[in-house]
């Protein structure tokens, strides 16, 4: 049996665990107890009919809150996946803005570049034509004084002492020098002009390929922020459906919650009358060790121990009070020991339940109940022998899957199955 919180402990008792308690208290029935059976049982059968009734819409809505729990997980996990895409597109985003502040920098720097380069082009096409100018003029000049090689001839055959020779040839020297130095300096002009007309054709290049890379990458960013913008109303829809989602659970776990306080009310009645038969009952009692006294009900294997664990559907920590098997749907269910059936009805919470009283043990009633199964082949008041096949593995109730729910009571208390299996 699973209990639900409650306000002060966190914990709701399920439906059946009252009728369940006050059962197991009960020792082997005798004639005082088969005489008041019959009119017990019409009033069971009454109560557990309405119950009945209600059960395929308080299954239903049981599985409406599993339903709406997976569908607020789901809601949590498409909202996380949501800031997930989110945070990586604003993280390019950002990555993209500070290189587009990069580019813009480097752009400007090679527009600089460029402006100086051209600037500088200007002065050497400036500086060229002021050198052309000059060896054009001196060259005029040189046409009109004639060539300095033939007026070192002249001067010879003119001279009249060695000193006016040496004079003479001087300054021819130092006129044939200056030319010489126009020439080289216009051949330097030329070649610092070729150079800047380069340096302007490598900054324009450079400046297209930055303008191209800049452009490329600002439509980058527009798509960032185009994606960025729907990531983020991706978000807002997605908290939307989990805020639904999570407001449709609590209802559904709310109505569960309703429906079993209602029929732990029925069931707790009925609890009354059956201990006041069982209080009038007497029965003998057996002396034994626990260990190994009942037999296996299945062959499957332990899938969830006796004492506190996570609730399945619900989540909550809380005792469980049985030992779960896995079991295939259809298995039989043996009898753990020869007994009566003292109770056999569904409830929305265990499904298909039997009560199988054992009798006394060490002077202390000793009780099995066997949950969710597919179906029963005893009904209350019917003798089991050790062994019997008394049904089939299910899943009905709250369940997850096909599995039995065993439950060892010991004068009306649970306690840990496999110390008595």
């Amino acid at each position: 049996m699973r209990f639900f919180p409650s306000a002060s402990r966190q914990r709701l008792a399920a439906a059946a665990a009252a009728g369940a308690l006050a059962l197991g208290a009960m020792s082997v029935p005798t004639s005082p107890f088969s005489l008041a059976a019959d009119d017990l049982k019409d009033q069971q059968k009454k109560v557990q009919k309405k119950i009945h009734g209600a059960a395929e819409d308080l299954e239903h809505s049981s599985a409406a809150a599993r339903k709406a729990l997976a569908k607020a997980e789901a809601a949590r996990a498409d909202l996380d996946r949501a800031k997930g895409r989110l945070s990586r597109v604003r993280v390019r985003l950002e990555s993209a803005r500070t290189r587009d502040e990069r580019m813009a920098e480097k752009l400007q720097q090679a527009e600089e570049r460029l402006g100086q380069a051209r600037i500088d082009l200007e002065a050497g096409q400036e500086a060229l034509a002021e050198q052309r100018r000059v060896v054009r003029d001196r060259v005029a000049e040189s046409y009109m004084q004639g060539s300095p090689e033939l007026a070192t001839i002249t001067s010879l055959l003119r001279t009249r002492s060695t000193e006016d020779l040496t004079r003479q040839q001087t300054a021819t020297g130092a006129i044939m020098s200056r030319e010489t130095g126009m020439y080289d300096d216009l051949e330097a002009a030329e070649l610092v002009l070729q150079t800047r007309e380069t340096e302007v054709q490598t900054a324009k290049q450079e400046v297209a390929v930055d303008r191209r890379k800049a452009a490329q990458h600002l439509e980058k960013i527009r798509r960032l922020t185009a994606q960025a913008v729907s990531r983020r109303d991706d978000v807002r829809d997605l908290a939307a459906t989990r805020a639904d989602a999570r407001r449709a659970a609590f209802a559904a776990k709310l109505r569960d919650r309703k429906a079993l306080n209602r029929l732990k009310k029925q069931e707790a009645r009925i609890k009354q009358r059956i201990l006041a038969a069982a209080r009038a009952s007497r029965g003998s009692s057996i002396s034994a060790q626990p260990s190994g006294f009942l037999q296996r009900p299945v062959a499957g294997p332990v899938t969830s121990s006796f004492g506190y664990r996570t609730h399945p559907i619900y989540k909550y920590w809380g005792m469980h009070d049985g030992t779960d098997f896995g079991v295939a749907c259809r298995e039989p269910l043996k009898a753990s020991g020869t007994g009566t059936v003292i109770a056999k009805y569904y409830s929305e919470v265990y499904g298909n339940r039997l009560f199988l009283s054992l009798g006394r043990v060490n002077g202390k009633s000793l009780t099995v109940v066997y949950n969710h199964a597919y179906g029963y082949r005893y009904d209350v008041g019917d003798r089991v022998a050790r062994g019997a096949v008394v049904g089939t593995v299910g899943s009905t109730g709250w369940s997850t899957g096909c599995h039995l729910h065993f439950t060892v009571l010991v004068a009306g208390k649970a306690v840990d199955p496999m110390n008595w299996l």
